[in-house]
């Protein structure tokens, strides 16, 4: 049977108490994946080939008896060890951020009020408040409840929806698994429908599912599309590499007859080529990408929905509390034909209405969490004040809440003066219509006044009364004689930044598709004042209901507006636009709205009013509930592209002169320009700058004035090598070339692999300078702030004149001294590398490289 809450049940815990319990019980939450250790760590770098062929090439060195250059590689092998820890740590601070910002949340009462918190804050004693979509945070029993059911197959295995019953304060807690009328739910259910208030018993390892071991794990994550790409260029890569290094093993030991330093000069154009930084930089930009969209209010569940954000073409979004504050008001009361304003500071209405708003009032919870009820609770305590129509003494004696087949609830009271049940309803106008059985002239002007509210963009909802004899009441609302009283308009402004938001996705060539359940009027007003295009063709529900698929895809490509709309037609709003080769991004927050969600391909979910089944099933989550979040998410998402692009650039283009001052001495009988340690002390530029600077760097100032890229856009396309080469090949035949003038000067072989390693060091840092931005010259990106990019060109710099300058430092990269006439040489040869590096700037190169360029 039912029992009524105690008062200290109503208030809740104390945030004392709360935190007593957390101290006691821990946190609610089952075991995770552990964190990577530092051995685990260090383990996996060093079973890298890069890694791999720098142990070889100490050892041999070893071997040869040249300790130095031993034990010089195995110092840059513990530097590079510590620089990839410090990237694992910062990317596994990034995830560890986000996994506490998407814990599951849970709806308490906590001093009295009602606060949404993280699910892992829940503890033993809470009193939480479930609705239809929730899933149940922890082992509770239920207090109360109406209409409730809970899918509980992730404990049991069965599929059929259980109800549950009011606890009746004697029964122990059980297993699941014992059907329905049970007055207990367990962690990890899901409430399929209706509501409840529950009191929590059990927390973390001491719930149901705790015990049986099904500890929570994070998604093992697949590779994206951009991940397979990387995968099949690091491999083509490896295998030009390895075929090359065979090739430079043979031709040295045959010309010189020196196989172990054939070996070693195989292994260095190995290590020149392989480009390792692909994966890494992958990797880093989409973990810490997904942590910088968390600085917009929007989490990321599968990091797929990362690459996919710069692809969108299309955002669906819903209006309540995403294009507006949900922050509703009633601001039109509507009686026979009379129509009144009702201010928000108004106080005093007429007398002939006060029967409207003491209905609507009676027919809405005692304390609502709903924006709609509040405001109608709000607009009754204010206006009724001091008058016979407020009755705090009355019981409420049942509740029948909105259904499939029925949009309209009611709610039965026993008066203290009357002998009947009074019975207050409200829903949508057409349910109350269809409750009081209203006549077809009647309904006729019912629909005309409807049609002139909600042109004025306000959410209609009627009012009804009825009185019932106390005997059984019955199992229907129909069941009741209800007297149509009158209708309720309801405003709830647009968000003032929204305007803004959708005319940056107009600029960026996304359209922009609102889906309501309002009427055509209403949702005409409000794409009106956000600046959605065109207003003049609008798909109700019924229309697209009426539709065949090939219809809807048709009619979608100049529809932007669409009313009277369930979720569960989302699914096929989604279908009609990926028909028409969209890339489709839907909002939702229902359960209803999880196969949408699932079908588009990025689904977010509301997080502030959004249920758990939502949440699951989307790739995003919208924390605030802001359709400006989900732009500065877009925003954020085509930056994250357009630097991983960068970068990837980078990487390419400078591994050309690296692999060729590697290979190029070999075939020309000449000195080796580079050895293993001058390769190490270029990846220490190479790696940093690729997952610091380039994921630092700012979007470009166009960003949000291109199109969307194309979804099987390729990352290493023809733009990307042909500007590589540009780039790489120019600054080889400089470097090449200066490298020919020391051997052939006779300025000897230190000085030659002097003049190769400066410039390809200067070099490098052209590159960067040069690949933060397609348009803007080096000379214009400077003044785009980033902090990074000058630490890692002063400790490049720095470290190079220690090399140049300090004879010990000099010996190791065997290098001559530097004279001065050498230093104006090298500085007009980096000049001309800058050049061939900003020659892919030119206009007419520009048509050449990105022609096709998505």
């Amino acid at each position: 049977m039912d029992i009524k809450l105690e008062e200290n049940l109503l208030e809740g815990l104390t945030e004392e108490q709360a935190r007593e319990n957390l101290a006691i019980d821990g946190y609610n939450e089952l075991p995770g994946t552990k964190k990577r250790s530092f051995w685990l760590i260090l383990f996996e770098v060093v079973r890298e080939p890069m890694f791999l062929m720098l142990i070889a090439c100490g050892l041999l060195y070893l071997f040869l008896g040249d300790q130095q250059e031993a034990f010089m590689l195995m110092g840059f092998v513990v530097v590079v060890i510590g620089i990839t820890f410090y990237q694992e740590q910062k990317t596994e601070r990034a995830l560890e951020a986000l996994r506490d910002l998407s814990s599951p949340r849970a709806l308490v009462i906590r001093d009295g009020r009602q606060q949404r918190i993280a699910g892992r804050e829940v503890v033993r004693d809470d009193i939480v408040l479930l609705a239809e979509g929730d899933r149940v945070p922890a082992d509770a029993v239920l207090l109360t409840g109406s209409n409730l059911s809970v899918d509980e197959s992730l404990l049991t295995g069965e599929s059929v929806p259980v109800r549950k019953k009011s606890w009746d304060g004697r029964l122990e807690m059980g297993r699941p698994g014992g059907g329905d009328d049970q007055p207990f739910v367990y962690s990890g259910s899901m409430v399929v429908k209706g509501q409840g208030v529950t009191q929590v018993r059990a927390t973390g390892m001491r719930t149901e599912i705790g015990k049986i071991g099904k500890a929570l794990q994070l998604l093992e994550p697949e590779d994206t599309n951009l991940q397979q790409q990387t995968g099949i260029i690091v491999r083509n890569f490896a295998i030009i590499g390895v075929a090359m290094c065979a090739i430079v093993v043979i031709v040295f030991g045959l010309t010189r007859g020196d196989w172990l330093h054939g070996v070693l000069a195989g292994l260095t154009l190995a290590m020149a080529t392989l480009p390792e930084e692909f994966p890494v930089v992958l990797t880093i930009f989409l973990a810490l990408g997904a942590w910088r969209i968390s600085q917009y209010h929007v989490l990321t569940r599968r990091v797929p929905a990362v690459e996919m954000l710069g692809a969108a073409t299309v955002l669906c979004t819903d209006k309540t509390g995403t294009l507006t504050q949900n922050r509703m008001s009633v601001t039109h009361l509507m009686m026979g034909d009379e129509l009144l304003e009702v201010g928000l500071e108004q106080h005093v209405i007429p007398e002939s209405f006060h029967e409207l708003v003491e209905f609507g009032t009676l027919a809405t919870p005692v304390d609502p969490f709903d924006p709609m009820e509040k405001a109608i609770k709000e607009l009754g305590g204010r206006t009724l004040v001091n008058t016979e129509h407020l009755h705090a003494e009355w019981n409420l004696v049942r509740e029948y809440p909105l259904s499939e087949n029925l949009l309209a609830m009611s709610d039965v009271w026993r008066s203290t003066s009357r002998n009947a049940f009074v019975i207050a309803a409200k829903g949508a106008p057409e349910a109350i219509a269809d409750l009081c059985h209203l006549e077809t002239a009647r309904m006729d002007v019912l629909r005309g006044q409807i049609n002139r509210m909600a042109d004025q963009g306000l959410r209609v909802l009627g009012v009804a009364k009825a009185e019932f004899i106390p005997v059984d009441l019955p199992a229907e609302q129909h069941d009741f004689e209800f007297r149509f009283i009158g209708l309720l308009g309801l405003a709830d402004p647009i968000r003032p930044e929204v305007p803004g938001a959708v005319k940056e996705c107009y600029d960026a060539g996304i359209r922009v598709i609102m889906i309501t359940g309002d009427y055509p009027g209403t949702a005409r007003n409000i794409a009106g004042q956000i600046g959605l295009k065109p207003l003049d063709e609008i798909i109700t529900g019924a229309e697209l209901d009426a539709m065949s698929d090939d219809e809807l895809a048709e009619r979608i490509k100049t529809t932007c507006i669409f009313a009277r709309a369930v979720p569960e037609q989302k699914l096929r709003i989604v279908g009609a636009l990926k028909a028409n080769g969209e890339v489709v991004a839907m909002t939702g927050d229902g359960v209803n709205d999880a196969p949408a969600l699932k079908a588009a391909h990025i689904g977010i979910a509301m997080g502030g009013r959004g249920t758990d089944v939502a949440r699951e099933s989307a790739a995003l989550v919208l924390v605030d509930d802001n359709f400006a979040s989900i732009v500065a998410a877009v925003r954020m998402g085509r930056r994250i592209f357009d630097n991983l692009k960068k970068a990837m650039s980078f990487i390419f283009s400078v591994h050309i002169p690296i692999a060729g001052m590697s290979l190029i001495p070999v075939f020309l009988g000449w000195p080796l320009a580079l050895l293993p340690v001058h390769v190490l002390f270029l990846e220490l530029i190479i790696d940093p700058s690729c997952s610091v600077v380039f994921e630092m760097e700012s979007e470009e100032p166009d960003i949000m004035q291109r199109p969307p890229r194309k979804l099987d856009a390729p990352l290493f396309g023809r733009s990307m090598i042909l500007s590589g080469l540009i780039q790489g090949l120019g600054i080889l035949a400089v470097i090449g070339g200066v490298y020919a003038f020391g051997m052939l000067s006779g300025q000897g072989e230190g000085a030659a692999r002097m003049y190769a390693f400066v410039l390809l060091v200067t070099g490098n840092l052209v590159l960067i300078f040069s690949n933060r931005s397609r348009t803007l010259s080096i000379i214009q990106s400077l003044r785009i702030p980033n902090k990074s990019l000058w630490w890692i060109t002063g400790g490049a710099l720095f470290f190079l004149a220690l090399a140049l300058t300090i004879p010990p430092l000099r010996d190791i990269f065997h290098f001559a001294p530097l004279q001065p006439w050498e230093v104006v040489l090298l500085a007009l040869a980096a000049l001309v590398c800058a050049l061939f590096a900003e020659s892919t700037k030119l206009k007419a190169l520009q048509k050449l490289i990105y022609r096709d360029d998505e």
